[in-house]
This record gives C-alpha cells, sequence and structure tokens, in this order.
C-alpha cells in the first residue's frame, strides 16, 4: 500500500482505493485488547480502521453535549433540538447539520484536534499511528489526481 501511496506511477494510482473506517464501541467489539469476531472482520475491510474510544465518546458528550462553554452552545441547542420530544426537524445527525452548529464543531476540532487524535485507536493497520495516516492522506492529496485518472 505504501508503495502505491508514495509512487508517481499512474497505472498502480488508477485502480488505488484507500478505505479508511470509523467506529464505535457499539455491540461491544472491543474489550481491553481483546477485539471480538466482528471488529476482526471489520478490521480486514479497511486499509485503516479507528476506533473511537469510549473515553473519546465520553469527553465529546461532556464538553460538547452536557456541559458546553458558550463557543459550543450552539451544538448542544442544534443536539437538543434534533432529540428532544418536541423536535421540529433533525438538525444534529451524520447527513444534516445545523450551520451554527457545523461551524462550532469544526473549530472545536481544529483547536483540539491532539486531542481528539488520542480518542482513537488504530485497529488496523496494526502498529500505526494516526500521524502516518495524516501522511499518506498528504500525500494523496498532493497528487494531480487529474492528470493521473
Amino acid at each position: 500500500m505504501e508503495e502505491i501511496i508514495y509512487s508517481n506511477n499512474s497505472a498502480l494510482l488508477q485502480k488505488f482505493i484507500l478505505t479508511v473506517g470509523v467506529v464505535s464501541n457499539h455491540g461491544n467489539w472491543f474489550t481491553a485488547e481483546n477485539q471480538n469476531k466482528e471488529l476482526k472482520v471489520l478490521s480486514q475491510s479497511y486499509d485503516w480502521l479507528l476506533f473511537l474510544t469510549d473515553n473519546g465518546l465520553a469527553q465529546f458528550i461532556d464538553e460538547l453535549l452536557l456541559n458546553p462553554n458558550k463557543a459550543n452552545k450552539k451544538i448542544q441547542d442544534a443536539f437538543i433540538n434534533s432529540y428532544s420530544k418536541d423536535k421540529k426537524r433533525n438538525v444534529f445527525t451524520k447527513v444534516k447539520m445545523d450551520y451554527e452548529a457545523d461551524l462550532a464543531l469544526l473549530e472545536y476540532f481544529s483547536k483540539n484536534i491532539g486531542k481528539i487524535e488520542s480518542w482513537f485507536n488504530i485497529i488496523s493497520p496494526e502498529g500505526k499511528s494516526i500521524d502516518e495516516l495524516k501522511k499518506e492522506l498528504s500525500e494523496l492529496s498532493g497528487k494531480n489526481w487529474s492528470q493521473i485518472l
């Protein structure tokens, strides 16, 4: 995979697809260092599989949904508007996001990138770091894809 990513060989790059999955502990896929069968299968389906830890999810919920500072209040408001019994429409989903909440989330992620990166365990490829994924993505994004394809 690395050979292709860092290559300038158009024939190789034309057929290259990098898959990155992000999962959390839905269905108890991960306990301590023990991957359950479903997570093992999932890890073989992606080039990179990032596992959002319980601690990371708890920090996100605490800082942005339960106890937001003033800058993150729009995130909490959008969440409450989407999931209260009197909701009018969802504005906090993976598909639809309130504009002000989106801006606040982008700012939060930008200011806290180091902390957020620590929220993930790399399941696959084993022994790699999130910094290596960032380098690979940077390398791929720097290629002239209109010329390659």
